[in-house]
């Protein structure tokens, strides 16, 4: 079985401000609600412990291989949950710059595996929710970066 989730949002900063941001793998604690802790710094074609957390509360680390960190383009990785095929998931950032300054940020999934029909609620509830919030997270972090949000007094 297979299911894919997608999200994404409008951010007012260019792909590589947005790259830096997503890239900074040592400050996602500091400002993402979902991921929150990366074991290593990521590297294509090596496995690298990642903290997540749903909005639920529930949290599980994964040990997945990162397929691709494409500079200001995309961020890809794999994890499995026990062995290939019960519940994998291939999770993916990618960054379409736009003409006008913007970039379009798309946060999806791409889950397979036996487990699907049972998670189905998770996947498209929790899941889906944990992305939209990291990616207004991400949002206003890239945003405050760039100077185009005033602080809050």
């Amino acid at each position: 079985m297979k299911r894919n989730i997608e999200t994404s949002i409008l951010i007012h900063a260019p792909a590589e401000a947005v790259w830096t941001v997503l890239s900074d793998f040592s400050q996602y604690g500091l400002w993402s609600p979902t991921i929150r802790k990366f074991g290593n710094i990521p590297q294509v074609g090596k496995r690298t412990k990642v903290l997540l957390q749903q909005p639920n509360g529930s949290s599980i680390t994964m040990n997945p291989i990162f397929l691709k960190l494409d500079k200001d383009r995309e961020l890809r990785w794999k994890g499995k949950l026990f062995i290939n095929g019960v519940f994998d998931g291939e999770h993916y950032f990618i960054l379409e710059d736009l003409d006008n300054g913007q970039t379009r940020l798309v946060q999806g999934e791409l889950f397979s595996g036996l487990l699907i029909p049972f998670l189905k609620k998770m996947i498209d509830v929790e899941t889906k929710k944990g992305f939209q919030l990291f990616n207004e997270a991400l949002k206003l972090r890239v945003e405050k970066k760039m100077g185009l949000l005033e602080p809050k007094l």
